[in-house]
């Protein structure tokens, strides 16, 4: 067992409480009624908030907003614990993230070296791909819903993997400034002409979804 610094935590106690009393019996009518998929909107608007409260460097809302998304993640475990075929609770979803930050750190909780943050992404990389062996394709587990601009970030190292190089057509801009300005001139100049920006990214990162496959069954074909 490793060894881990003690950690009160009285007041995630209380709210684990609160949580309880407002889906038990005798508790708030919306509340009990809530499913999984209802809540989805609810997640994606706090997430958003304290992404706002991050970027405007805004402390106190920050310590809100996490609130906010802290309770979404309490009230899915408590919907699980009480939903056939889930039965898991937030005990449960505590010990398995513990148990998976343990066993991704083993730089910190094993005998692995990592002298700087590079080499600790490529020992994370590395038991990521030790837990995720069943997958077949660099592209599972990537969740295509996610912002398209993240998508493709994403997408640009899953193809990489693959062994597939994307190179620019275009230079960067020198900082994220320049950068922001000339995404924004895009989807300007894009809106002017009657296209839909979001929509074309997101078929670009179809095409590129194709080329990351079609490079995986050349690089790795089937037996």
């Amino acid at each position: 067992m490793t060894d881990l610094p003690e950690v009160s935590t009285p007041e995630l106690t209380r709210l684990v409480a609160v949580m309880a009393r407002l889906r038990g019996p005798g508790g708030c009518p919306w509340d009990a009624e809530q499913t999984h998929e209802s809540l989805v909107r609810y997640l994606i608007e706090e997430t958003a908030e304290l992404v706002e409260a991050i970027e405007t460097g805004d402390a106190e809302a920050m310590r809100e907003e996490l609130g906010d998304v802290l309770y979404q993640v309490l009230f899915h475990a408590d919907l699980a614990a009480g939903t056939p075929g889930e039965g898991f609770d937030l005990e449960d979803v505590a010990a398995a993230t513990a148990t998976k930050m343990i066993g991704r750190h083993p730089h910190v909780f094993g005998d692995t070296a990592a002298a700087d943050a590079e080499a600790v992404v490529g020992v994370w990389e590395e038991q990521k791909r030790r837990e995720k062996a069943h997958r077949t394709s660099v592209l599972d587990g990537v969740p295509m819903g996610m912002p398209s601009l993240l998508l493709a970030e994403k997408l640009l190292g899953r193809a990489a993997r693959a062994g597939l190089e994307v190179r620019p057509s275009v230079e960067a801009p020198g900082d994220e400034e320049a950068l922001g300005d000339a995404l924004l001139d895009t989807v300007v100049a894009a809106s002017a002409a009657g296209l839909d920006a979001e929509r074309a990214l997101r078929g670009a990162i179809r095409r590129l979804t194709t080329r990351i496959r079609e490079a995986e069954a050349q690089n790795h074909p089937s037996p």
